[in-house]
């Protein structure tokens, strides 16, 4: 597996209505993508949930070939050609909890980045992770290019509670194939 994400950061006088439509209109074009474990289709307004108008969609894939054939088709091409060309960031997934069923409920998400210092103990980190009991998805990952881990939480209220490290965004959508639960058995026995 494989999780992420590009931002795009729009203008503090954007319309962010336009975010929305675009994501009633085309979000469900990817509800049963073969290769797609989810994506959530995420934005931020300015002032509400942060500094800054964000479009930054989140996706967990079953493999890099899933990623790769997402960047290099059409619907890559239709959001660049929209917005500009984006960093794209992704991480190693180390703990992925969520049931297919729950995903609609999903209202906000949260992420979340911590460093991860020098010469830690990987494996050690990694047993410590788990999934948020509060949540309705938890996906904890790490980034070994820039040595970060990742909380990426869906939510059904707003949490109350965020460090200055955490990203609040609202859920238009959620694309899931119909049935991931025995992929989530086989790779997280933990769900």
């Amino acid at each position: 597996m494989i999780a992420m994400q590009y931002t795009f950061t729009l203008p503090a006088d954007y319309d962010m209505g336009i975010i929305r439509k675009r994501i009633a209109d085309f979000g469900h074009l990817l509800d049963k993508h073969p290769q797609l474990i989810m994506k959530a289709y995420l934005y931020a307004l300015k002032g509400e949930h942060g500094h800054d108008n964000r479009y930054a969609p989140f996706y967990l894939w079953n493999s890099s070939t899933g990623m790769s054939d997402f960047l290099s088709g059409n619907g890559f091409r239709g959001v660049s050609q929209a917005f500009g060309w984006p960093q794209v960031n992704h991480w190693l997934p180390w703990v992925v909890s969520l049931v297919p069923e729950n995903l609609a409920e999903a209202r906000y998400a949260t992420l979340e980045y911590r460093p991860i210092a020098p010469y830690s103990d990987l494996a050690q980190l990694r047993s410590q992770q788990q999934a948020n009991p509060l949540a309705l998805a938890s996906i904890v990952a790490f980034d070994p290019a820039n040595w970060q881990q990742v909380n990426f939480h869906l939510w059904h209220q707003r949490p109350q509670q965020h460090s200055a490290q955490t990203q609040c965004y609202m859920v238009g959508h959620i694309s899931a194939p119909l049935d991931t639960t025995a992929l989530f058995h086989e790779v997280n026995p933990r769900v």
